[in-house]
């Protein structure tokens, strides 16, 4: 689960400076997808050769200050990428922070890339014996090397300057070659392309920036530059969203536009991962053309009929539960009031590289409301429960401020298998769900009771406003769930 955005200037628009600023800003709305490490690359449209990169550990604001962004002034094209680390090193160097840019036959391209590959390892030690050589053991320089090693061999195809970035070809071909889960943005000197796998595993969209929201006073609307990037939320205010890339779909950006030029077999029906809907996704984002907050509201909905309790009020953990709590509590008729309050200068728990940082996180995210909580019986709506070690803390925090009751429900169903497409649950021994029954977890968590939502009811929340495109079939991973994925994995 990693945030990615490029962005490219329109042909007729001359802003200089402006690129790099809505990257970072656009990163800095993706940074819930990643707090590792981010980066930045430019390139101004003209020297194939010539890309110049910002890098850094740590958070967006942290990295890209006013004069590093500074050297991406003169950028007409500027990729970037939030790192949350599933495949490669969990403390990675610097050559494990994307966008990775590497040098081929044909100048310099730049790849960024959220999920995991299936079937990886393979691919790797069929790539070493055929001579590339690998600096990290991520899958994201391991595509890159291969559209590069695509390139070298489609060489002398090119017969002028004018196709020195055009890699359409060589990108269909070294992609069609992987299963999933990507959604991958490549750059070359004079355009961008956004891909995302067969099965649309995990998010991607495209959109213009227009000169303003509205136009005023009879004056028409221009495009200043075209976006993609991994949720809507990222788009800079004035931008719309033209499409969500299809599974398969190869879209290319240029500053001539945006066009789709090339759509591998798509696998209908398609797998998108249902967990972005639970707990990735931001709540202002658009998904399969529905706002994700709107979803998360009918989980809470549903989990009052399928999971009724009589209490004093309905609370949630912030933030991503929110909407779900809001949704309980319409059904059911129990007021929402707020239990806990979020320090929002501590970043998501759930996407630390380990459990003394997870917990750690937790103590440093919460306070109690304490009158809120004393003599009450609490309804607690949390999105979800993995490994389990942060939920029993806050549980505990409650009882000391004086709950009468805890009746934990959680708004999607029990985690318990691993999942090998983007997230780092790399196997069930973790999963509180996988290993332990009902009564079990709510004697570990202290909590008064503890339900959740059911597959079925997840899938009618999801199903309810969802927008699909005609010929391709929606459909959803729920691997860590159910144990069906969606591809055959090779172990």
């Amino acid at each position: 689960m990693c945030g990615i955005i490029g962005l490219v200037q329109a042909a007729d628009c001359e802003a200089r400076g402006a690129l790099p600023i809505l990257a970072a800003d656009g990163l800095t709305a993706l940074q819930h997808r990643g707090t590792e490490s981010a980066g930045l690359v430019g390139s101004g449209g003209v020297d194939r050769h010539a890309f110049d990169i910002v890098k850094g550990h740590g958070l967006v604001r942290e990295i890209f200050t006013h004069e590093a962004i500074s050297r991406l002034d003169d950028a007409v094209i500027v990729m970037g990428h939030n790192r949350y680390s599933t495949a490669g090193k969990k403390r990675p160097t610097i050559n494990c922070v994307q966008p990775f840019v590497v040098y081929t036959a044909i100048g310099t391209i730049a790849i960024a890339h959220n999920g995991e590959l299936v079937g990886a390892e393979s691919k790797r030690n069929e790539a070493l014996h055929q001579g590339v050589g690998l600096s990290t053991d991520t899958d994201s320089e391991l595509i890159a090397q291969m559209v590069a090693k695509a390139v070298a061999l489609n060489y002398k195809c090119r017969v002028n300057g004018d196709q020195w970035g055009d890699i359409s070809k060589e990108l269909a071909v070294t992609m069609s070659a992987f299963k999933t889960s990507y959604s991958l943005l490549v750059m070359t000197y004079d355009r961008l392309y956004a891909i995302r796998d067969p099965w649309g595993n995990r998010p991607l969209c495209v959109g213009t920036i227009y000169s303003s929201r509205e136009p005023r006073n009879g004056t028409s609307q221009y495009a200043l530059g075209y976006v993609a990037a991994s949720e809507s939320c990222a788009l800079p205010p004035s931008a719309r969203i033209d499409m969500e890339v299809k599974p398969g779909e190869i879209v290319e950006i240029s500053r001539r536009g945006i066009r789709s030029v090339y759509q591998m077999k798509p696998h209908n029906p398609s797998a998108f991962c249902i967990f972005e809907y639970v707990y990735f996704a931001r709540g202002d984002t658009i998904l399969e053309g529905q706002q994700v907050q709107s979803v998360r509201e009918e989980t809470g909905r549903i989990l009052a009929r399928e999971a009724p309790i009589d209490a004093d009020i309905v609370s949630n953990v912030p933030d991503s539960s929110t909407a779900a709590a809001i949704g309980y509590a319409e059904q059911s008729g129990i007021p929402y009031e707020p239990s806990l309050h979020r320090n929002s200068y501590v970043g998501r728990s759930f996407i630390q590289p380990n459990t003394e940082l997870r917990q750690s996180a937790i103590l440093r995210k919460f306070g109690v409301l304490k009158n809120n909580v004393r003599d009450r019986r609490i309804v607690l709506v949390d999105d979800s429960i993995v490994r389990g070690n942060t939920m029993g803390i806050i549980v505990k925090m409650l009882w000391d401020a004086g709950a009468k009751e805890v009746h934990l429900r959680i708004a999607s169903p029990p985690l318990k298998y691993p999942c090998f497409m983007g997230i780092n649950i790399p196997s069930s021994k973790e999963l509180i769900a996988a290993n332990k029954t009902l009564e079990e977890m709510e004697e570990m968590l202290g909590v008064t009771s503890l339900r959740y939502l059911s597959v079925d009811g997840l899938k009618e929340a999801v199903s309810k406003r969802l927008h699909s495109e005609p010929g391709f079939e929606p459909g959803h991973c729920t691997a860590c769930l159910t144990g069906n994925y969606p591809v055959k994995l090779d172990f």
